[in-house]
């Protein structure tokens, strides 16, 4: 497997201050597909912002409901970053934000029929290198349809949302399965469920089930669906140990973003970045279920191959507690051999 030397490349953190008038947002690197932003000194919604439903289209990751559409919200992505409008959510005169940008680019469309791969046509956009797809479906209340999810490998975790009626966010982690979801916009542990059909996800397809809530007929859908790539990349679990002197868990990269959830109890989604301040080991937390600024507790080391719990709070580290982890890289532990190989450093 090929090591991703330049983790920045697919995915950055952008951090900026709103302003209340229309502005562009540039330092991503590239021109983003996926753009997640939070308001962190301001409780507003998560909005998700994807270039498959395109820029204007809304969707919040803390909410049940459908997709909106808001002028003056993100207004296009660029090949730099983004452009926002007046929209308050987004772009309130004063408030600082975090931005969270991930790279598909390559369009992609599977008509079922023809490829014989899935039974419900599929577009989006897709990068295979960094393993993430944005991909769209309509729904035929089937269960045991398939969707195409163009990875070209089995994904290890993916989220999709309704995006026309009001409905929860559904989630696949390889380490819960598909007979279980975490909802992403709730606190729940792990739920049984049958929106997967009780189907692992294949190198080709992702499966569903026939409720509404994600395979109504006629009903649109989104999913964001992620691939584990070395050096970039890392899904996984730990055990809780319910002491300060928290686990070590290893990705092989230093990281620049990290999801938390505890599956066995309910708890919220916690996500980190190493743009804000105050880490190691005091980091600013956001949280994918709630609208809730950004607070700042001792929690968690970033280290040069991974991350340390430095906290015995239930929501990272109960005793015998099982958590689930969303990883993106600022640095591979080592580049390849191929540019030399260049170790990453603690900080």
């Amino acid at each position: 497997m090929s090591i991703i030397d330049k983790p920045s490349d697919y995915f950055n953190t952008i951090l900026y201050t709103g302003n209340g008038s229309t502005q562009s947002i540039t330092g991503v690197g590239f021109q983003p597909d996926w753009v997640w932003i939070k308001g962190r000194s301001v409780a507003y919604s998560h909005i998700l912002h994807d270039s498959v439903r395109t820029a204007t289209k809304e969707l919040k990751s803390n909410s049940t409901g459908a997709e909106g559409t808001d002028a003056n919200g993100l207004t296009s992505f660029n090949s730099d970053g983004f452009s926002l409008g007046t929209g308050g959510a987004v772009n309130n005169n004063g408030t600082t934000y975090s931005s969270w940008n991930w790279k598909a680019g390559t369009s992609f469309t599977n008509d079922a029929s023809a490829t014989g791969i899935g039974t419900i046509d599929s577009t989006g956009s897709v990068n295979t290198d960094a393993g993430f797809s944005i991909i769209s479906y309509t729904g035929n209340a089937t269960a045991g349809a398939t969707v195409a999810h163009g990875l070209g490998v089995k994904p290890s975790f993916y989220i999709l949302k309704s995006r026309n009626t009001a409905n929860t966010w559904y989630t696949y982690h390889k380490n819960v399965g598909a007979t279980k979801t975490v909802p992403l916009n709730t606190t729940d542990g792990e739920l049984s469920t049958s929106y997967a059909n009780s189907t692992e996800p294949t190198s080709s397809v992702f499966s569903l089930g026939s409720a509404a809530a994600f395979n109504g007929s006629g009903d649109t859908f989104i999913a964001y669906c992620f691939a584990e790539k070395q050096g970039y990349s890392k899904f996984g679990s730990y055990t809780g140990n319910g002491n300060a002197d928290g686990p070590f868990v290893y990705t092989g990269f230093k990281p620049s973003w990290l999801s938390l959830k505890r599956t066995d109890s309910t708890s919220q989604w916690k996500i980190l970045d190493n743009k804000r301040l105050g880490y190691n080991p005091s980091n600013s937390d956001l949280y994918a279920d709630s609208s809730e600024v950004e607070n700042t507790v001792t929690q968690i080391d970033f280290l040069s191959n991974g991350f340390k719990i430095k906290h015995s709070s239930t929501a990272l580290n109960a005793s015998g507690g099982t958590y689930i982890y969303m990883a993106f890289a600022e640095q591979p532990f080592t580049t390849s051999t191929t540019n030399g190989s260049i170790p990453a450093t603690a900080r």
